[in-house]
Order: C-alpha cells, then structure tokens, then sequence
C-alpha cells in the first residue's frame, strides 16, 4: 500500500468519502495512543475519537468514543441489544479487525463487525480517528464516519 494508505482511506476512496490524512511521529512509550494523537495534532481530545472492540454476550462489536472519555460498557450492552460487554482481548480485536491495538480503525474491518459511534462525534463539523496505522489519523464529517462504518450513534462514552 502506498505511504498512508490503509483499508480504511481505500474505503473512504472508494465510497468517495472527502476525509483528510494526519501523521504524526508516534511514540511507543506514550501511555495512551489516542491521547498522543490529539496531543501530536494540537486537536482537542474531544474530536478525536478512539476505537475499541468489545465482546457483547459474545459478539465483537466496534466502539467510537472520544479519547477525553471513556467508554461506558452497559451503554454499548444496550446500545446492541446485549446483557454484558467487556473489552475485548487485544488479540482478538487485531485478528477480527485486521489492525493493530492502537490503530484500529473503526472503517474498514477484516470482518463485519456492528460499529457503534458515540452521540457526542455529531457535535463537532470533523473528527478524528484511527486510519488503521499508529501514528495516522482521519479527519472526516461524523456523518461520513458513521456512513463509512455502517454504524450507529448511541450515547455510549462517559467523561472521565
């Protein structure tokens, strides 16, 4: 793939989607990958927007949320129609996703996973998350994001 390519901008491009790439230098020693991205582009922590994958009654299912948050499991239970979510094994999550832990992007899974985008995103004109790769971001319109995901909006995220 080209430099800053990843499943996710080839599926923004295909779905003719306008979205904006950001790289930054990522450090491995950062504590928290989405933390270092608002940080590294000098965007406020609640536009940029981190992915996580959970197990909800034994469904991987795919969670938006803004890194100035955290995730609210019961919200994303119910939010799908489930008892019980827990994070998923990082293992599992890369496998199902086909991305690393840090880059998982929430467009362009290996397999088709639900996605669910926090309410907050549709606040904001753009927002940011993974392009499948540490240290690169895509900025898009929230309605794209969801578009692109095949997602939902659900009040899923808390504030820390």
């Amino acid at each position: 793939m080209p430099r800053g390519a990843s499943r996710a901008t080839e599926q923004l491009a295909r779905l003719g989607i306008e979205h904006v790439l950001h790289r930054y230098p990522h450090d491995p020693r950062h504590p928290s990958y989405g933390q270092e991205a608002s940080e590294a582009l000098g965007v406020s922590a609640d536009r940029v927007f981190k992915t996580l994958v959970a197990d909800v009654d034994g469904q991987l299912t795919v969670a938006v949320v803004p890194v100035a948050g955290s995730l609210d499991l019961k919200a994303l239970a119910a939010a799908v129609g489930g008892k019980k979510a827990v994070l998923a094994d990082p293992a599992r999550a890369e496998k199902a996703s086909g991305y690393v832990t840090g880059g998982i992007a929430p467009v362009g899974l290996r397999r088709r996973l639900p996605v669910i985008v926090d309410e907050t995103a549709l606040r904001h004109r753009t927002v940011l998350c993974s392009a499948g790769q540490r240290g690169l971001e895509i900025e898009l319109a929230p309605a794209d994001l969801v578009a692109a995901a095949g997602a939902r909006i659900a009040p899923i995220g808390r504030d820390r």
